[in-house]
């Protein structure tokens, strides 16, 4: 961790950032628009290369009103066959890079049958059904401790003032509960069926080991779903990534105001 975060600051002219984003799915447009620098994956010591389409791999680095931001357009996920010390390591690498705020974001399908594609979700709460954990194996006491407490992962000021900001850019925004599992096949009708009664909103394959991680490490942690398809499909139509894509494109702009907004007031 430390050797590659040295490399970054070496790359970067030793910009601290103090703001971190994870970008998710057909997201990255804002990484584009704003980076002063940016690093590829694949040049970065012990990072893992994204496989995944709509992820660019690389990580950015950008001034936005007025706050040191740091994006991760794309990441890894346990699916791509990746551990899970793999997929968190880059949390870690943030917080000794000095970020102090997290930004979590990813495509979701609705399991929340008011919830319709391209509306975005802030999460207040997750249910880790990946069948596993990034915390386990010998803990790093300079990192956190053994048994870090989860009772509030994503911060309740953090929400309430992303709450705040979709209504002063005019966005409507829902709030719910994501649920994790481990991909890469979408949910069966009886899962997502499951996933409702067990009082989840919107369903996923990534993003919960990153909560763990920044949560332990001490970060405060905000997470943003942009719903991109029904979970499940009872009429019949095939789910893809292709429309995951597609309407991640259609919410990018209010997407986009909306992380804006939300820097304002960090």
């Amino acid at each position: 961790m430390e050797k590659t975060a040295e490399y970054i600051k070496e790359h970067t002219n030793c910009f601290e950032p103090e703001i971190g984003i994870i970008l998710g799915s057909g997201l990255g447009e804002l990484a584009d628009e704003y980076c002063s620098y940016a690093l590829s994956y694949s040049d970065i010591p012990n990072f893992s290369k994204s496989t995944v389409k709509g992820h660019k791999g690389r990580l950015v680095f950008a001034q936005i009103n007025g706050k040191k931001v740091v994006m991760m357009q794309g990441r890894n996920h346990f699916y791509e066959g990746h551990s899970m010390k793999d997929i968190t390591f880059p949390v870690k690498v943030l917080k000794a890079l000095g970020v102090k705020t997290l930004i979590l974001t990813n495509a979701a399908g609705a399991v929340n049958e008011s919830f319709r594609p391209a509306d975005l979700m802030i999460i207040t709460d997750h249910i880790n059904f990946m069948g596993s954990n990034p915390l386990i194996g010998e803990n790093d006491d300079t990192m956190g401790e053994r048994f870090p407490d989860m009772s509030e992962v994503y911060k309740k000021h953090l929400i309430n003032m992303a709450q705040e900001c979709s209504e002063k850019i005019g966005a409507d925004i829902q709030k719910g509960v994501y649920w994790a599992n481990s991909g890469p096949s979408y949910e069966t009708p009886a899962e997502i069926s499951m996933i409702r009664k067990l009082g989840a909103d919107a369903v996923g394959m990534s993003t919960v080991p990153e909560a763990i991680v920044a949560n332990y490490c001490g970060m405060d942690v905000l997470g943003i779903s942009c719903i991109t398809n029904s979970a499940s499909s009872s009429s019949g139509e095939k789910l893809s990534h292709e429309e995951v894509i597609v309407n991640a494109n259609i919410a990018k702009t209010k997407f986009k105001n909306l992380i804006l907004e939300i820097l304002k007031n960090l």
